[in-house]
């Protein structure tokens, strides 16, 4: 099932790859999270993959964490990826290039929710780590954009008596719990935490959204540009 445009995905972030380092606050928060928690775990893991690597944001909050030498990072977009500092790889995180049982160590920051076939991907992970391998992931979750989305079909509704998919669909904690056991993962841990960002208006949102190369890329989408007067409406 394709439920994003991953094309046009990566076409966006190659068109803002440059400013990346600008809208990067959610994922060094998510990096300094990852570390963290990989600093609690008492075993070392010197052969990491960074998963949706970007710009490595995660890979330098992780190295020297639990052991952790080498790491590869791996992103389709190859823009991005001249900013990580590890070992580059250009793949997309759907068809994953590692050999099985070859990984210690999986992480990724803020990029498994864009995949189509998140269950297939997770099992591509897990049969790439060792045995006792780990796998640390932060994933944004279903309570995302929840106020812009409802802004957005409500205006649609009034104006047109309808509305276009807009807002990327997140899983949530039991979603991900189920997931992980069916791809295989032994013991599975999943929570979630809840960030508030606060923006002037909805209009600043979708321009901080778009500069993360993030805006609607949903293949279901309207491909008609959105009206003045919608985008008023739903501001």
């Amino acid at each position: 099932m394709r439920i994003f445009d991953r094309a046009l995905l990566a076409r966006r972030r190659r068109r803002f790859a440059d400013s990346a380092t600008y809208h990067d606050f959610l994922l060094k928060r998510v990096a300094d999270d990852l570390a963290e928690r990989l600093a609690i775990v008492r075993r070392s893991f010197p052969l990491a993959a960074n998963i949706g690597a970007h710009h490595g944001v995660v890979s330098r909050a992780i190295r020297g964490v639990s052991g952790v030498e080498t790491i590869i990072e791996l992103d389709a977009t190859v823009e991005l990826l001249r900013e990580a500092p590890g070992l580059r790889v250009v793949a997309d995180e759907e068809a994953l290039p590692f050999a099985d049982g070859s990984l210690d160590l999986a992480v990724s920051g803020l990029s498994l929710q864009l995949v189509n076939d998140l269950p297939g991907t997770l099992l591509q992970i897990r049969r790439a780590l060792r045995p006792d391998g780990l796998l640390l992931a932060s994933l944004l979750g279903g309570g995302t954009l929840k106020e812009l989305r409802e802004a957005w079909i409500a205006a649609e509704a009034e104006i047109s008596g309808g509305a276009s998919p807009r807002i990327t669909p997140f899983a949530d904690v039991r979603d991900m719990g189920t997931l992980l056991q069916r791809a295989g993962f032994a013991l599975p841990v999943v929570d979630s935490e809840t960030l508030t960002v606060t923006y002037a208006d909805p209009l600043a949102l979708m321009q901080e959204i778009k500069a993360m190369g993030a805006s609607n890329m949903l293949d279901a989408r309207r491909r008609t540009p959105v009206t003045r007067g919608l985008m008023l409406r739903a501001a």
